[in-house]
């Protein structure tokens, strides 16, 4: 069994990363499934794009809401526990929602309410387990686990998952929740697996400073990680281009759902198979990122992929040809795999331990912030002038922003060690 294992989750990672692993998997799984089959529920409910757009946002509200929270809570509070308890919390909500609907009361309230539930309760465990990795793994092998974890993600969450999504959603629209729900429960169950003593053989030293460290109230706690992101070059620059660019790609991609049933004429199962094609690009990615970052600095990475997004933007707002589409979301998910295991790697090796969660938090919230800002702008703009218009509106702002932040890339390097003037000890 073991050689079996070793190829996807080598040995010298650790016996706890494999179990982290194992849980990424199965809720990959489940979510894969509700990516598909959610913004089918929604357009079962309502065609108003301006609701689809909305269904979109309260996804990505809680986020910005509560990223900065959650962040304090990962650096505060067992980040295991944190993580089995969300998941079982999940589990329930997603119980509840497929009721809903077998039992044919569901309607576009409450998928709202339970959609801001889950987003909610995801943003709290997905801080708090992308805050265990580094305690599990040592830094020299990072890159490798993050890899293995992206191509989890890539493999089942956004290739294998979604078809299965939404064929389970035309066999029966409570189907695909209830299978997320179970497994997230599983879930829960593979990370109690890790030892309560997680991490001791990694960045001990400090750990330590870290809980020598006078403990001060939350707000102070959240401002010492936001002054330090602040004072971090390479983090700083990721931010600002995090923020800007999903501005646009929130407007374009908060009505995904309409594109390819309207513009692609590809119908509900085709939602599920322009997410596959994207998946397998990330595949691609997850193949050539060795090879890259050892040919290319990660700034030029960076630089490229913001090329392609806006490249995106344009192709996807011109053809109506399913086939040529899913080719653009093929190379689409090639570029978003490069880029976000590039700006994970540098903010693991960046960040010190102790201020992991908050600036993970801060970090979330200028993702999720322009993604907030991006949906209502889509669905205005594809109830206005019709469902092409914010990818027009993507193209225009991305290619602007590209000049605007091109030279910022310099300040992004393979040198990403912390700041010497950086603790974790929080002033």
């Amino acid at each position: 069994m073991s050689s079996l294992i070793e190829p996807f989750s080598p040995a010298r990672l650790g016996s706890g990363f494999r179990w982290l692993l194992a849980s990424a998997l199965f809720s990959n799984l489940g979510d894969g499934i509700a990516l598909a089959a959610g913004p089918l529920l929604v357009a079962s409910q309502t065609t108003d794009a301006f609701l689809v757009a909305m269904a979109y946002m309260v996804q990505v509200l809680p986020p910005l809401l509560f990223s900065v929270l959650a962040g304090a809570a990962a650096d505060r509070l067992d980040r295991r526990a944190i993580a089995i308890a969300l998941n079982v919390a999940r589990a329930l909500i997603l119980a509840l929602l497929a009721f809903t609907i077998l039992t044919g009361v569901v309607n576009i309230g409450v998928i709202l309410v339970a959609l801001f539930l889950l987003s909610t309760g995801e943003t709290f465990a997905d801080i708090a387990e992308g805050s265990l990795l580094p305690r599990l793994v040592p830094r020299d092998h990072l890159t490798t686990a993050n890899a293995r974890m992206s191509g989890a993600f890539l493999g089942v969450n956004q290739l294998i998952a979604p078809p299965i999504g939404a064929f389970l959603f035309v066999l029966g629209a409570g189907i695909p929740f209830a299978v997320n729900a179970a497994c997230f429960a599983l879930g829960a169950v593979l990370i109690s697996r890790l030892a309560s003593d997680i991490g001791k053989h990694n960045r001990g030293e400090e750990r330590e400073r870290g809980a020598a460290a006078p403990r001060d109230g939350v707000l102070r706690e959240i401002a010492a990680g936001m002054r330090w992101l602040a004072r971090h070059p390479a983090m700083r620059t990721l931010v600002i281009t995090i923020v800007s660019f999903n501005v646009t790609y929130g407007a374009a991609w908060s009505v995904l759902v309409l594109y390819v049933r309207d513009q692609l004429d590809m119908g509900e199962v085709g939602y599920g198979i322009v997410t596959a094609a994207s998946a397998v690009g990330g595949i691609l990615g997850t193949l050539a990122y060795g090879r890259l970052t050892q040919r290319f600095s990660l700034g030029d990475l960076m630089r490229a992929g913001l090329i392609i997004e806006t490249l995106t933007h344009l192709s996807l707002a011109l053809t109506r040809i399913p086939a040529v589409a899913l080719l653009i979301f093929f190379i689409f998910g090639a570029h978003a795999f490069v880029w976000g295991t590039t700006a994970t790697t540098i903010r693991q090796r960046a960040v010190p331990d102790a201020l992991y969660g908050r600036v993970s938090g801060v970090y979330r919230v200028g993702i999720f912030g322009g993604l907030v800002v991006g949906a209502p702008i889509g669905g205005f703009l594809a109830r206005t002038f019709g469902v092409t218009a914010p990818f027009w509106f993507g193209f225009v702002g991305s290619a602007i922003l590209v000049v605007l932040l091109w030279r910022s890339f310099s300040l992004i390097a393979h040198d990403d060690a912390p700041l010497p003037t950086a603790t974790p000890a929080v002033p």
